[in-house]
């Protein structure tokens, strides 16, 4: 599969004129697109002109396979998490994947900022405590 794939995105042969909106959010910037139902969410960043990636993974990345973890994104509105990665994240308060979403209803997703890999949402809890335990 290559970079370009889009994964996720109705092989079908359906009609895709149909489109859902999407709004990202990028620091204090609010960007609303009408994105073809069932496109790849991080597809459709990129070919907005929004990278989910840090700058030493933009180029440094697979591609957009679920395999590096570095194009997370926070989901606001939108599909609960399927892909396991995506679960994993959500539960402990990761970023999701954006590689693994299709745009297949209204979303609002915001971008994270990160140095290389997203960082974990405060949940309240001390530094270094278990989600689980609280130790």
């Amino acid at each position: 599969m290559s970079d370009d794939d889009d994964r996720g995105g109705g092989g079908d042969g359906g009609d895709r004129s149909e489109t859902v909106p999407l709004v990202v959010v990028d620091g204090d910037e609010r960007l609303e697109l009408d994105v073809e139902r069932g496109r790849n969410l991080r597809r459709v960043l990129l070919d907005a002109g929004l990278s989910p990636y840090a700058p030493a993974t933009r180029r440094l990345n697979c591609g957009g396979r679920g395999l590096c973890a570095t194009c997370g994104v926070r989901v606001r509105e939108g599909p609960p998490a399927d892909h396991w990665h995506d679960r994993l994240a959500d539960r402990f308060g990761y970023p999701r994947l954006s590689c693994q979403i299709s745009v297949d209803r209204p979303m609002t997703v915001a971008l994270v900022d990160k140095r290389v890999w997203g960082g974990r949402q405060s949940d309240g809890r001390g530094e270094g405590e278990s989600p689980d335990t609280g130790r």
